[in-house]
């Protein structure tokens, strides 16, 4: 592929952006409500000391792909990571070196961050990421990730 340029998410790239969000949730099985979520994502990014980080892979103005990271801290570690929270890439863009330059990136602005490590999760049944994983380096720990609105009540 050529005329990749990997780079922070500009305000135009919103209306892509939503729409790989969307992708990305179809790619995992999941829900995905695009209700307000330009609006909901343009805050997040763009504001001084961001909540979330955006990287995108751009050819020309098209974007082929995504993500995103937050600072975060670790109560056992004492110290901040970098979380990912999502990777993903268009199928068309996928196989050429390009989610590895995009991780990349993402490690030079976690050291920015003045963070040395880097979290993620992915679906186990997605095989091809975990296989892309653990192919730059990445090892794995088992866990459930549980879900819990704030708003539920509890039972006694």
């Amino acid at each position: 592929m050529e005329n990749i340029n990997i780079r922070f998410a500009k305000i135009e790239d919103m209306d892509q952006i939503v729409q790989l969000c969307k992708s990305h949730a179809e790619y995992e099985k999941s829900e995905y409500i695009e209700e307000g979520k330009k609006e909901l994502l343009t805050t997040s990014i763009f504001q001084t000391n961001p909540p979330l980080y955006c990287l995108v892979v751009a050819q020309d103005n098209y974007l082929l792909g995504y993500l995103t990271y937050m600072k975060q801290y670790s109560t056992w570690d004492g110290n901040y990571y970098v979380y990912m929270d999502c990777l993903y890439m268009l199928e068309a863009a996928r196989g050429f070196g390009i989610g590895e330059k995009l991780v990349n990136k993402m490690k030079e602005e976690a050291q920015k961050l003045d963070c040395q490590l880097i979290q993620w999760q992915t679906p186990n049944f997605n095989v091809r990421a975990i296989k892309f994983y653990k192919r730059i380096g990445a090892t794995s720990k088992s866990k459930e990730r549980f879900y819990l609105e704030s708003n539920s009540s509890t039972l006694s």
